[in-house]
């Protein structure tokens, strides 16, 4: 009989087994108890551009997810780090996305699953959402000129998508009228003077992420 795993209490990276070999992880439990019966998991930007679970939008969304009270799961895509695997379009790093899932699942059975994704994990987050219950899908600059967000349907749970006006790498106008056309219709909320990165705005993009979740919950 194989024993259920346990979430662990630290933030050191360890291995899970993925579909292209171990993944590298890192979990971390909440800031303090509270009634919040969630687990996060966070998706980093592109493998081939210099995204990791280490990128500074990605570890200021866990920090704001750990605030909230969730648990929260970072891992690095096959390929990037100590994650075994090659670059996959998308395809193999939306199956690993789903293998972190399964296994943080059955640690926490019970809890709320939230995804999350910064620009091209923000694809990533949506293609999990529609093979999960997800309760709460967030992306921060999703990159949809750079990947098929329109072949994304309804996740049917609370969506939240955060631009800046200042991105240089993603248009917002193309992000806008993504939102505005999409059946779901995520909320959109732009934040003034920030650019992809988010440089220099970071602690206002924590706050923002914050209260956006507790009016999008109702908490």
């Amino acid at each position: 009989m194989t024993s259920r795993p346990t979430f662990p209490d630290s933030t050191d990276p360890f291995f899970i087994p993925g579909p292209a070999g171990r993944l590298e992880v890192i979990a971390s439990r909440p800031d303090a108890e509270t009634d919040c019966k969630a687990l996060a998991v966070i998706c980093h930007p592109h493998p081939q551009h210099g995204g990791t679970m280490h990128n500074k939008v990605v570890t200021i969304l866990e920090r704001s997810f750990r605030e909230l009270g969730a648990h929260v799961v970072l891992f690095n895509f096959r390929g990037v780090g100590e994650s075994e695997g090659e670059y996959d379009q998308g395809e193999g790093e939306t199956d690993d996305l789903m293998a972190v899932v399964q296994w943080a699942q059955t640690a926490l059975p019970q809890h709320d699953l939230w995804l999350a994704g910064f620009s091209f994990g923000a694809w990533i987050a949506c293609k999990g959402a529609m093979q999960t219950q997800a309760r709460l899908l967030l992306n921060v600059a999703p990159a949809v000129n750079h990947a098929d967000f329109d072949a994304i349907g309804d996740p049917h749970c609370p969506w939240i998508v955060i631009m800046g006006d200042a991105d240089e790498i993603v248009p917002v106008g193309e992000v806008r009228d993504w939102a505005e056309r999409h059946p779901a219709h995520p909320q959109l909320i732009i934040m003034e003077e920030a650019s992809h990165f988010f440089h220099r705005r970071l602690m206002d993009l924590r706050g923002l992420v914050k209260n956006t979740i507790k009016n999008a919950l109702g908490k």
